[in-house]
């Protein structure tokens, strides 16, 4: 199974005004659709991927789109070196001069993009890799018939249950009048948006975004959450927006009310010094995002749950592996979620399926932003907060052209290149 082709879709698709440490959500999300086009005999198939859309690696991708045709879509191990040698600067032959790797659908002239791509660190080289990887993994199960769980060694569970992600939010974005959702500003609108979550997906699991108010008014949400949900696991996520100080007095509150805590601070030695201080278990999707992180925060006792995530740990397989870690250092494992669609969503019920380890309901902001989903209706569903693998070889997820169309012409329109909360947050006033 022969790559012939990979095509880099840029999409932009509606996103509520959502607040967190670092901000809002601007009103479009900036995603790609990656299309692993193959040829092979009795014709080829194409494997589907999805990742962030900011300009880095929409370049990077483009760049090693040149560089993959002829390439087998089953050696992936080949693949991942191209992608972190072109990443790191050091393929022969590369071009990084200004018109080495314009792009081609926006219509601009070679060089009118800015700067070439520049060597990367491996973080990124995972987070470019791991799109592709996917893509490549939807293709051989297609071409085999069978499901991508089946590829990354069976299915452990035929349901992947996630949890209610909740948010403090504006009623809508400024000048755009009220979204479906409503405002979410103070522990009754936590509790009203908690109530649709559940009402509507079923959810058996809440997870909070905090660090957006003062911790004693988040603390006072995740006590009225617990009031109305008495039998649901709950958890908090500041995004390391609290001092030491701060998450010290925290935990002295929140004692017997969460299900864990993640990433109240900032770094490997200050969680070690709450977690000595607490018997809540600390997560973490921030100072645990590689191999690398493990030993650091395993020799200080630092976490106790890592939340996986296949776009930046390198794929599905990378994943699955990352369930073996845990089990072997004797930690839990979660999911992190960033805004996505049902190809992210397909291919993380794929993973979660097969990870014997995963003992979290997995995040996911998908009841934000289905409304545009870019994969065809009746693949996926939450039934009692959970999703089902797709039935169908592959992800089980089919492309609705026609939506793709749409949302990369949005994303055109936009002319933006990056999200940055901090300055949508800075430039408008709810």
């Amino acid at each position: 199974m022969i790559i012939s082709e990979l095509r880099v879709t840029p999409i932009a698709f509606r996103d509520p005004p959502l607040l967190n440490a670092d901000g809002v959500h601007e009103p479009h999300v900036l995603r790609a659709v990656i299309e692993l086009v193959t040829d092979g005999p009795g014709g080829g198939v194409t494997g589907l991927g999805e990742c962030t859309g900011h300009a880095w690696q929409l370049d990077w991708l483009e760049l090693i789109a040149t560089r993959i045709r002829g390439m087998s879509a089953y050696d992936t191990g080949a693949l991942a070196r191209l992608v972190s040698e072109l990443l790191a600067g050091r393929a022969d032959g590369v071009d990084y001069g200004p018109d080495a790797n314009w792009r081609r659908w926006s219509g601009r002239t070679p060089g009118s993009r800015g700067p070439a791509p520049v060597p990367a660190p491996a973080f990124d080289a995972m987070r470019v890799y791991s799109a592709i990887e996917v893509a490549c993994l939807d293709a051989q199960g297609r071409r085999a018939g069978v499901p991508v769980v089946d590829l990354l060694g069976g299915r452990v569970r035929d349901a992947v249950p996630y949890a209610g992600y909740l948010f403090y939010k504006w009623a809508g974005h400024p000048g755009s009048g009220d979204d479906e959702w409503g405002a979410a500003l103070d522990p009754d609108g936590i509790v009203a948006q908690a109530e649709r979550m559940v009402d509507h997906y079923g959810f058996r699991s809440l997870k909070l975004k905090g660090g957006v108010f003062p911790p004693d008014e988040e603390i006072a949400a995740v006590r009225a959450l617990r009031a109305a949900f008495p039998g649901l696991p709950l958890r908090i996520d500041p995004n390391a927006a609290w001092t030491l100080t701060t998450a010290l007095a925290a935990v002295r509150e929140l004692e017997g009310v969460l299900e864990y805590l993640e990433d109240p601070v900032a770094g490997v030695d200050d969680m070690a010094a709450v977690a000595a201080a607490t018997s809540i278990p600390l997560a973490t999707n921030m100072c645990v995002t590689s191999l690398e992180g493990v030993r650091p925060a395993l020799e200080r006792d630092a976490v106790r749950i890592v939340l996986g995530d296949h776009h930046i740990w390198g794929g599905l397989r990378a994943s699955v592996a990352l369930g073996d870690v845990c089990r072997a250092v004797g930690w839990g494992l979660s999911m992190h979620s960033n805004s996505h669609l049902g190809i992210s969503l397909a291919a993380m019920t794929h993973a979660a399926a097969a990870t014997p380890g995963l003992g979290h309901a997995c995040d996911t902001h998908y009841p934000w932003n289905a409304a545009e989903d870019v994969v065809l209706p009746g693949a996926l569903s939450f039934q009692d907060g959970s999703v089902r693998v797709p039935d169908g070889p592959g992800l089980g997820v089919q492309l609705d052209r026609t939506v793709l169309d749409r949302l990369h012409a949005t994303y055109l329109s936009l002319g933006r290149e990056h999200r940055d909360d901090k300055a949508y947050r800075r430039s408008v006033t709810p």
